[in-house]
């Protein structure tokens, strides 16, 4: 019923930038919080930046400072802006979303490689 698709992943030298952006899509749905969480293989998924419905923000530790999120309500799209990068933010990441269509759903996107390079 809804669907997010990520955009932006690349290769980027240390300190560079790069900007991800997740849009959702489909029916008679209404965006509630929304993600980024960050992956590599053998480790667990691990909470990047959050935003709630409301606009509040949160970040971990390790990219406190350097990343960004933001989102646009009215095309259902969150950003994520990221300076300064280090090779340690190598990754794949993913967009969630908790939606309500007929209930609270969550929703995830296919993952964009994000690496960085020393």
């Amino acid at each position: 019923q809804v669907q997010l698709v990520e955009s932006g992943g690349g290769l980027v030298q240390a300190g560079g930038s790069l900007s991800l952006s997740c849009a959702a899509s489909g029916r008679s749905f209404r965006v509630m919080d929304m993600a980024w969480y960050r992956q590599n293989p053998g480790e667990q998924r691990e909470l990047v930046a959050r935003i709630t419905d409301s606009g509040s923000t949160t970040y971990a530790d390790s990219v406190n400072g350097r990343f960004t999120i933001s989102r646009d309500y009215a095309k259902n799209t969150v950003l994520l802006q990221m300076n300064s990068l280090k090779p340690e933010d190598t990754a794949l990441y993913y967009c969630y979303g908790m939606i309500y269509t007929d209930r609270l759903n969550d929703y995830w996107g296919q993952g964009t490689q994000v690496t960085v390079s020393s």
